[in-house]
């Protein structure tokens, strides 16, 4: 995975401000969940560096699947639009929205 790719993910969520995304990755050899929602990103499971600078998303992590919930993102009460997409189905709507 590269910058760009965590970039593209940031900017759908601007297109898509009523959508937030659940990004299931693995990164060195361990797993983590990252939320994007209108152009940032955080981790779910470990500590976000403060420095916007430092991507979420590193260069070697894998994409293990993408979730799209409705906004606002509720935890407790997530609201699935789709769940499990493989990299290969969210590039799709990465293209549909000129990403």
């Amino acid at each position: 995975m590269n910058h760009n790719i965590a970039h593209r993910l940031e900017q759908y969520t601007i297109k898509r401000p009523n959508q937030v995304l659940i990004v299931k990755v693995v990164i060195n050899e361990q797993p983590d969940e990252i939320a994007i929602f209108k152009g940032f990103s955080s981790s779910l499971m470990r500590p976000t560096a403060f420095n916007p600078d430092i991507p979420v998303l590193p260069e070697t992590a894998r994409i293990v699947s993408v979730d799209i919930l409705a906004s606002p993102y509720n935890p407790e009460a997530p609201i699935y639009i789709t769940q499990g997409l493989t990299w290969e189905q969210m590039q799709s709507l990465l293209t549909e929205v000129g990403l």
